[in-house]
């Protein structure tokens, strides 16, 4: 049987971030009150002792993991062993202190980083542990791997609900523009921006522009995520994405053509690549939940640019 969410009390770890705070509006929108959403001052995830306080107390029914330490490929560089210790020992002490508590269920939100470097095009998740991450995000893969490895342990063991989703690289209004941390679309947008106001005939994006990549438009996987939330009770992992895969390349053309900008794209080859290619098979998704994702990328990055150019907008005039 579906879950009610409406009867339930739900705890958001990461509410307060990009896919958090889409997720926490949406329930809010259908009515769902009893929402647990700690900020980290309020409760570090990497503290045991902590959560097990806060879940004593609060007793939520569901829990839905987001909380991450993450960035791009500049940032998975330079931070490997801080991305694999805070979200692996964030996911560690969480699933095992909702177990100790009786949570109803988990859901768990993994990452497309985790498939081998080698995996075939497009991604099925029996190919999962076919081979090793691709290197630059290994570390972040692995450690958020493990929550399943742990999930269906305990599934086993304990028979603890515990389900397993991989959304494939997001996008959307509200996206991080931090050029230091932010994924592709965003740097993309920032960087046209920024050379446009300065006058710039130029930018420069890292690698050669032939990895591909697919993209989820961020009010689909909100919905995908409730969906399995209220559906999904099995122990394999799910893929979330949009079935659609484009390359850097021609990726950077579609912003800048949304933006009319009329400079150069330079490509430094110098700089990783990442994985050569990133396509998801969502076919599990539509079967088990019924999700499929509705967002054109044009129109999503509309929307994306629509609402960066906005708040820059607003910051120059306060």
């Amino acid at each position: 049987m579906d879950l009610d969410l409406a009867t339930k009390r739900i705890m958001i770890t990461g509410a307060h971030g990009f896919l958090g705070n889409k997720l926490l509006s949406e329930l809010q929108a259908r009515g769902i009150r009893k929402l647990l959403t700690p900020r980290r001052a309020e409760l570090d995830l990497r503290e045991q002792t902590a959560v097990r306080l806060y879940l004593s107390a609060e007793h939520p029914d569901i829990i839905i993991h987001l909380a991450a330490n993450v960035g791009g490929i500049g940032a998975n560089l330079r931070n490997p062993g801080t991305y694999f210790y805070d979200n692996l020992i964030m996911g560690t002490i969480l699933l095992e202190e909702a177990r100790q508590i009786g949570l109803q269920k988990f859901v768990a939100i993994g990452t497309i980083c985790s498939y081998p470097k080698t995996t075939p095009v497009p991604f099925r998740e029996g190919d999962l542990w076919i081979g090793y991450p691709e290197e630059s995000n290994a570390p972040y893969g692995l450690a958020k791997k493990m929550m399943l490895v742990q999930a269906q342990a305990y599934r086993q063991q304990f028979g603890f609900n515990t389900i397993y989703l991989m959304p494939v690289n997001l996008y959307g209004p509200g996206d991080n523009f931090n050029l230091e941390t932010s994924h592709v679309i965003p740097a993309i947008i920032k960087k046209i921006d920024q050379a446009q106001r300065l006058e710039e005939s130029e930018i420069i994006l890292w690698g050669d522009g032939t990895p591909t990549r697919e993209f989820l438009y961020v009010d689909d996987a909100v919905q995908g995520i409730i969906k399995a939330t209220e559906k999904y009770n099995d122990s394999e992992p799910v893929n979330l994405g949009s079935g659609s895969e484009i390359s850097i390349k021609a990726l950077a053309e579609l912003i800048a053509k949304e933006m009319n900008f009329k400079g150069k794209i330079i490509f430094d080859k110098s700089k990783p690549n990442g994985q050569q290619r990133r396509s998801l098979n969502c076919s599990r998704a539509y079967e088990k939940f019924s999700f499929k994702a509705q967002t054109k990328l044009e129109d999503g990055l509309r929307r994306t640019i629509d609402w960066y150019l906005s708040k820059v907008s607003e910051q120059e005039q306060s």
